[in-house]
């Protein structure tokens, strides 16, 4: 059922009033509104927001549901790397059974649209991708899950993976993938022709992780630069990472960040505490279109995390130094409508004619919510309600 009437909310901690949802989206928002036949909740006086958005994970990686995973992996990218491979093939990981699980965590968490990158190597080849596409068939009508398909081991250091992201994108993916052109196959030019001309002959956009820093990463950013120019992909490319942007040389970031803008290329955050990242404040004064996501947890990689896109908020405000409560709504919009126009939802939005993705939380204003992220007492995705009291209506496998 996608028709719903909550009453007694505070819109974004405002004044009480009743949110009407008919055909899945907002129908209207004010005091004392009826509607002969439709379910109501009572939201008791509780904020509320538009639905979360991680629109940076990888739901096939997660090993909840799972004993402890002991972590004894190197520090270097390409050993987190080989280990997850040989943990996937060692544990059997089902990727459909993993990422149910995360999904269906982070609804409770009140999340209601993923991006997700899933791995695509000649190990496994397409069966991840086959399990996640499953999870967003099954799933339909609790969360939208948006795929990456994502060259996790690397491109053109591992012959046949080209081939693999083809059929990945023929399969349904809807965008193409990329990591660190340099850092990890030494080959930018090869990379990055490769994906751009795979988006190209799919007409569909790109999403490329960039974890390399400095002047390095400033490198592969012009070179992905140069590449919307010539095929005028402009608003069609978006970078996760971008620890480059974090340089300290602040005149060469800048120059990075306004091209950016320029060429309306999005940019998604995790805000990991142990890496400098992209400045929310410096994004938004450029214009430049910024999301965030929790990445993978409970998997291979490390051990943090919850799915919890609130909580992320939180962190997104702690690395950012926002202290006040006007940026507190910053990192919040980051985390809900800011991700999901970077996904091109628009009416990811808590207004009328939005769609009807609300989420009920707990808290005296917004920088409360925030900072404490109770468990959320209501979730509605598109007038239907997912979670209550922290928890998925349906049942984790």
């Amino acid at each position: 059922m996608s028709d719903l009437l909550i009453k007694n909310a505070r819109p974004m901690a405002g004044e009480p009033s009743d949110i009407l949802i008919r055909d899945g989206r907002i129908a209207a928002i004010g005091v004392g509104l009826a509607a002969e036949g439709v379910p109501t909740e009572e939201a008791g006086g509780r904020i509320a927001i538009p639905g979360l958005v991680d629109a940076h994970t990888h739901l096939d990686k997660s090993l909840l549901g799972y004993p402890w995973y002991v972590n004894e992996v190197g520090p270097r990218l390409i050993d987190k790397i080989d280990n997850e491979r040989k943990v996937k093939r060692d544990y059997g990981l089902d990727a459909h059974v993993q990422s149910m699980r995360q999904s269906l965590q982070s609804v409770g968490c009140g999340t209601t649209l993923i991006r997700t990158h899933v791995d695509i190597d000649t190990d496994q080849g397409l069966v991840a991708l086959e399990g996640v596409m499953e999870t967003r068939r099954q799933l339909a009508g609790v969360v939208e899950i948006e795929i990456v398909a994502f060259p996790q081991s690397g491109l053109m250091r591992r012959p046949g993976t080209a081939e693999l992201l083809d059929r990945a994108m023929a399969l349904g993916a809807d965008l193409v993938g990329g990591l660190d052109p340099c850092g990890m196959d030494r080959d930018p030019k090869g990379h990055l022709d490769t994906i751009f001309a795979l988006a190209e002959k799919y007409g569909k956009g790109i999403d490329i992780h960039l974890h390399e820093g400095g002047e390095l990463g400033a490198f592969s950013m012009e070179m992905i630069f140069e590449r919307i120019r010539a095929r005028g992909m402009q608003g069609k490319v978006a970078v996760s990472h971008a620890f480059c942007l974090g340089l300290p040389d602040w005149n060469v970031s800048q120059a990075l960040i306004d091209t950016c803008a320029e060429l309306d290329v999005p940019i998604l955050t995790t805000a990991p505490p142990s890496r400098e990242v992209p400045s929310l404040k410096r994004l938004r004064a450029a214009g430049v279109r910024f999301g965030a996501g929790v990445d993978g947890f409970r998997d291979t990689w490390g051990p943090y995390g919850n799915g919890d896109m609130l909580e992320r908020a939180m962190l997104l405000g702690m690395k950012n130094n926002l202290r006040r409560d006007d940026e507190l709504l910053m990192a919040l919009d980051v985390c809900t409508t800011g991700g999901a126009a970077v996904m091109d939802r628009a009416d990811h939005t808590l207004a009328v004619g939005g769609r009807g993705d609300v989420v009920i939380v707990e808290g005296e204003s917004v920088g409360e919510a925030i900072v404490t992220h109770q468990p959320r007492k209501l979730v509605v995705a598109a007038g239907n309600i997912v979670a209550r009291d922290g928890k998925s209506l349906r049942e984790r496998p």
